[in-house]
């Protein structure tokens, strides 16, 4: 079986994040990397994380054939997941088509998913 990889915050799960983890899962085993709560609260501001990273590792093990999930908190240790990992597939929205990849030389594939129109964490909280 494929070993296939994805990663993010996965902070408010959505429908976007269901449809990206259901074609992550069609392809092999998955495993899914998540970012530490300071990291988000780095990237996205001091509101954030909405879940702490126990409550979304334990949101993400609800969805079946979920059965790992690794948390990083730096470029550095999301490259060490992969480069142990050594994924087949690196599943990643296709915003990232043409920027720069972390831990992408790694993976034997990358796949792009398309990102669905009007699904964001962050635009779901800023509409409360």
């Amino acid at each position: 079986m494929k070993k296939i990889w994805i990663n993010g915050c996965f902070d408010v799960l959505h429908y976007g994040h269901f449809k990206l983890i259901d074609y992550a899962k069609s392809l092999g085993d998955l495993v899914i990397g998540i970012d530490s709560d300071e990291r988000i609260k780095q990237m996205k501001g001091d509101g954030r994380p909405f879940h702490t990273e126990g409550q979304r590792i334990f949101n993400l093990m609800q969805i079946q054939d979920v059965n790992k999930i690794v948390v990083f908190d730096s470029d550095d240790s999301l490259r060490t997941h992969l480069k142990t990992y050594q994924p087949d597939i690196f599943v990643i929205g296709d915003d990232y088509m043409y920027k720069p990849i972390i831990g992408g030389e790694h993976a034997k594939e990358i796949k792009f998913f398309g990102k669905l129109d009007g699904f964001s964490t962050t635009k779901l909280l800023d509409d409360e």
